[in-house]
């Protein structure tokens, strides 16, 4: 193996020389794992809610050398678990290096008829060396629309027609799988791959060697099959074929988030939104928990398509949207920080709608735009009691107990607020976790959250019309 204080070997001898050993992909990962494991290295970086469930599946799947399913719906990061499997490969791993040789074949112990002949017949100092990196040791395919050819291979006419006989290796255009020899290859989506290219898949799986067009091609194929497929469709009869399914070593069942503060931290965590610079942004800690919970309410709606799922790319967009209408509104009235409020969330139409798919019985005669409003109108209820159980809402009545009319907007000035109240009750602003008191922009989001959180609750009422809503007080109680 090349590293920064010895020039890695690049001929056959030197490689025999220095040692190296060649081990399958499954042994690679599992010996780089284990001393992962046993020095405390952190295993899969960035994932969140997992530790206790998904994880310690994926690591007693490694151990035992099975090739995986991740089953779970869209946005559970099925893909980047899959993704992270590559750093438990080598840093670099030797290949013979020859235009004729149709994948990286192991200088010690070739499977291409080409890599042989090599081999064979030159001496081990003139055989030329190269070392493929672990990033390029991974490969991976969308299911709909993928041919046997792509992953599989197809004989070639040009070698043909160049005299190359049909029965040879070397007829041959080798798909993605057979060039990913001594690597991982993924199939995202299972259940919508072709049936034809399921029995190629359930080739490699079981002789690991490709079949085609009738021409056997044995050779011990080294990868390391990885698959995702959604609940719904993979347990569907007949959209995987069992010799397949029979295969597959181990099924990890991935999750949403079971707790909120784990999806408002994927949520920060994969918007990686910068909130500084010239127009920095504050983001009040319950708009988050507002924000996450709207994508939890969605998940529970039966208006909404369940076994479609709600992706965590949800949660993450609307983010993103909030913060950008908050941002904007402080570039236009120069208010620094600007802080999001709940009239940002009227932006979220644009980024929740293509993200949500009607469950068509349940809906009725629902329009998209009424699902999520109903959805949204949830979410604040149930942050808001939940302020409300715990700091009481005793205070927040001597404020707006007189009745008063106010009238909210995402383009309406922080200090236009300043008007409605003179201060927010203490016990508020602790609950805040802002000094509302202070700041003109966090009050104003602290009281168009309350008043929100009034309406949702029924015990006010609210007009809106032309992008402005007027909550009217007076009805209190």
């Amino acid at each position: 193996m090349p590293t920064a204080a010895a020039s890695p070997p690049k001929t056959l001898a030197a490689l025999c020389s220095s040692g190296w050993k060649s081990r399958s992909v499954k042994e690679e990962v599992r010996g780089n794992f284990l001393r992962m494991l046993a020095s405390g290295d952190e295993l899969f970086p960035g994932i969140v809610g997992y530790d206790d469930t998904v994880i310690p599946e994926i690591n007693v799947a490694l151990l035992a050398g099975h090739d995986m399913l991740f089953l779970g719906e869209k946005g559970q990061a099925k893909s980047r678990l899959m993704r992270l499997l590559v750093r438990f490969l080598d840093e670099f791993v030797p290949y013979l290096d020859d235009p004729a040789i149709p994948f990286h074949d192991d200088p010690l112990k070739p499977i291409s008829q080409a890599g042989r002949r090599l081999v064979a017949e030159r001496d081990p100092a003139e055989v030329p060396i190269a070392w493929w990196p672990r990033e390029e040791r991974y490969a991976e395919r969308l299911a709909p629309g993928t041919k046997f050819a792509d992953i599989i291979g197809e004989i070639d006419p040009a070698k043909l027609a160049g005299g190359t006989s049909m029965a040879s290796e070397e007829a041959l255009h080798f798909g993605l799988i057979p060039r990913m020899h001594r690597g991982i290859f993924a199939m995202n989506e299972l259940p919508e791959l072709d049936e034809l290219v399921q029995v190629g898949m359930f080739n490699i799986l079981e002789e690991r060697d490709v079949q085609i067009r009738g021409y056997p091609v044995k050779f011990d194929i080294d990868v390391m099959l990885l698959f995702s497929a959604n609940p719904s469709t993979y347990n569907r009869s007949g959209k995987v074929i069992p010799q397949l399914k029979d295969r597959i070593g181990a099924v990890i069942h991935t999750h949403y988030p079971r707790e909120r503060d784990l999806g408002v931290k994927v949520a920060e965590q994969e918007a990686a939104i910068d909130l500084g610079g010239e127009w920095p942004v504050v983001v009040p800690y319950f708009m988050r928990e507002v924000l996450e919970q709207i994508t939890i309410a969605a998940r529970r709606s039966k208006f909404i398509d369940q076994q479609s799922g709600v992706s965590a790319r949800f949660s993450i967009a609307n983010l993103k949207t909030v913060v950008a209408s908050a941002r904007q509104r402080g570039v236009r009235l120069g208010e620094k920080p600007a802080v999001p409020r709940i009239s940002d969330l009227g932006h979220l139409y644009a980024s929740s709608l293509g993200k949500l798919e009607l469950d068509l019985m349940g809906s009725h005669q629902m329009s998209e735009r009424q699902v999520l409003d109903a959805v949204i109108a949830e979410a604040i209820a149930t942050v808001f009691e939940e302020y409300v159980e715990e700091h009481g809402l005793d205070e927040i009545a001597k404020v707006f107990g007189q009745g008063v009319k106010v009238e909210v907007g995402d383009m309406v000035p922080s200090r236009a607020y300043e008007g409605i109240v003179a201060d927010v009750p203490a016990v508020w602003q602790k609950a805040f976790e802002v000094n509302a008191a202070q700041d003109p922009a966090v009050r104003a989001s602290c009281i168009e959250f309350v008043l929100a959180g009034l309406y949702a609750t029924e015990r006010i009422s609210r007009i809106q019309e032309h992008g402005h809503t007027i909550y009217d007080t007076k009805g209190f109680r």
